[in-house]
């Protein structure tokens, strides 16, 4: 059970890593398919990619776990 619910924490912690970045992309394909500018949803989109990266590079352990947002 404490293995489901480490596993469990983990898919969060990446959701919300990456969340932006992937409801960015959904939105430069949907501006895109509209026929619209999609430059808004694109700079959105990278954002949510450099703080995914910015989040994936810092050190987070057990200490400063709570922390790591």
């Amino acid at each position: 059970i404490i293995v489901v619910a480490l596993i469990a924490i983990a898919a969060i912690g990446v959701y919300t890593a990456f969340g932006k970045t992937l409801r960015g992309q959904m939105a430069v394909t949907a501006q895109a398919l509209a026929g619209n500018a999609a430059n808004d949803a694109r700079e959105e989109a990278n954002a949510g990619g450099e703080d995914a990266t910015e989040q994936a590079q810092r050190g987070v352990q057990l200490d400063n776990f709570d922390q790591a947002q």
